[in-house]
C-alpha cells in the first residue's frame, strides 16, 4: 500500500519538478493514467467533461480513455447517457464515489439497466470509482477508473483523487491550447462574452438586437470551432485561450 501511496501523486507531481513537465502532451498524460490503472490493479479508465443535459452521447465529452472504440460506440448507441445515475450524481455533487454497474445502474429509470450492466462488464469494468474534478474557469468533469477486483479502500480513494483535478487540468489546458487560434468571428466572440455573464439566448438577442435563433447560431459555430462538447465549454476554452476578458 505504501508504493500505491508513493505512486499516485508521484506519477504527477514528480513529474512537475521536471522541466517543462512530463504531462506536455495529451500521450503523456495517458501514459500516467495507464501506469496507475495497472499499479491499481484495474482495467481501465476515462477523463471527461461531465455531460450537459441536453448532451446526446457521451463520446463527445471523452477527453482521454483506455475504453475500446466499440464500447463507447455501443454506450452511445445505447443512448445510456440519457438518464444515467452516474452522469446525474456527476452533475450535481462534487463528492468522489464507488460504483457498481448492477447495483448502480438498477436506479435507472429508462429500462436499460441491464443493457448498461452487461456492457461494463463486458468490457472489464463493472466495478470502480469516479473522482469528480474541476479547472479554474469552472469547468466541470471527472476521472474515473473501473475493473473487476474488489472495491477500492478509503485510502486508494484519497489518492486517487488527488490526481483528478491535477489531470483534468492539464488536459483542457493543453485542449484549449490547440484551439487557441481558432477564428472566431466578432459577433462569436460576443456571444460568448455575454453567455459568460450568465446570459440566456434570449436575453443576449435582446442585447444584441439579434433573433435568439441567429445567437443559438453563433454560439453554435463558436462551441464547433473550438472543438467544444456544450456552451460551458465553449466559454471556458475562450476564456483560457485568451479569446474573453
Amino acid at each position: 500500500m505504501t508504493e500505491r501511496l508513493d505512486t499516485a501523486p508521484a506519477c504527477l507531481e514528480g513529474s512537475e519538478q521536471r522541466a517543462p513537465s512530463a504531462l506536455d502532451t495529451p500521450a503523456l498524460i495517458a501514459e500516467s493514467l495507464s501506469a496507475l490503472v495497472e499499479d491499481y490493479g484495474l482495467s481501465g479508465y476515462v477523463l471527461i467533461t461531465v455531460p450537459g443535459e441536453t448532451s446526446t452521447d457521451f463520446s463527445s465529452s471523452v477527453l482521454l480513455t483506455s475504453w475500446p472504440e466499440e464500447m463507447l460506440k455501443s454506450y452511445d448507441h445505447a443512448g445510456l447517457v440519457f438518464g444515467s445515475p452516474v452522469i446525474e450524481r456527476l452533475r450535481n455533487s462534487t463528492i468522489p464515489f464507488l460504483y457498481d454497474s448492477e447495483a448502480t445502474n438498477r436506479r435507472r429509470a429508462d429500462g436499460k439497466a441491464e443493457i448498461a450492466a452487461c456492457l461494463f462488464e463486458k468490457y472489464g469494468l463493472p466495478r470502480g470509482a469516479y473522482f469528480p474534478a474541476h479547472n479554474s474557469a469552472g469547468l466541470r468533469g471527472a476521472l474515473a477508473f473501473g475493473g473487476r477486483r474488489a472495491a477500492l479502500t478509503a485510502r486508494e480513494m484519497i489518492e486517487l483523487n488527488a490526481v483528478a483535478n491535477h489531470v483534468f487540468t492539464r488536459m483542457v489546458a493543453l485542449t484549449a491550447d490547440r484551439s487557441a487560434r481558432a477564428d472566431l468571428s466578432r459577433r462569436e466572440i460576443e456571444c460568448l462574452s455575454w453567455a459568460s455573464a450568465g446570459k440566456t439566448s434570449l436575453e443576449m438577442s435582446e442585447i444584441l438586437g439579434l433573433s435568439e435563433y441567429t445567437v443559438n447560431h453563433y454560439l453554435n459555430r463558436a462551441t464547433r470551432k473550438l472543438d467544444a462538447v456544450n456552451r460551458p465549454q465553449a466559454v471556458a476554452k475562450a476564456v483560457r485561450a485568451g479569446l474573453l476578458n
